[in-house]
């Protein structure tokens, strides 16, 4: 992959386990490369970009030496998703923290919502090169 955005993902999330399958189902190949917010990969671009904060009920994209986070992070993505979704990025106009409210909102009861898994996941082998910064 050259120079794939890196979204940055809580491993253990069933709801964000679901979104990363959904994410490479839409995104255009090569465009969209993954790794938990667990790994080693995952906090050292958050230092790099200058979120270290963000915790695992946030959603990270890494585009084009741009750090996204929250709401942000999740219409940028669906921007350059193939299909209806990429109007999604409509949603931008709604100001940025009733955005991120209810993102904080979902993403506070997403483990209620969804459930979780004791460990990150496993990527599929037809979709194992997608991902980075983890052993597989």
């Amino acid at each position: 992959m050259n120079n794939p955005h890196i979204v940055i993902f809580d491993g253990v999330c069933n709801f964000c386990n679901g979104a990363v399958n959904f994410i490479i189902k839409r995104g255009p190949e090569g465009t969209f490369a993954f790794t938990p917010m667990q790994s080693e990969l995952a906090q050292e671009l958050t230092q790099r970009f200058n979120a270290p904060d963000v915790g695992m009920d946030t959603l990270v994209l890494i585009k084009h030496g741009e750090c996204y986070v929250l709401s942000d992070a999740a219409l940028e993505i669906a921007k350059d998703l193939k299909g209806p979704w990429r109007f999604c990025y409509a949603f931008k106009v709604v100001p940025r923290p009733i955005r991120d409210a209810v993102y904080k909102l979902f993403a506070r009861n997403r483990y209620k919502l969804f459930g979780q898994k004791d460990v990150c996941m496993v990527p599929l082998a037809e979709v194992k090169s997608r991902f980075v910064g983890i052993d597989t």
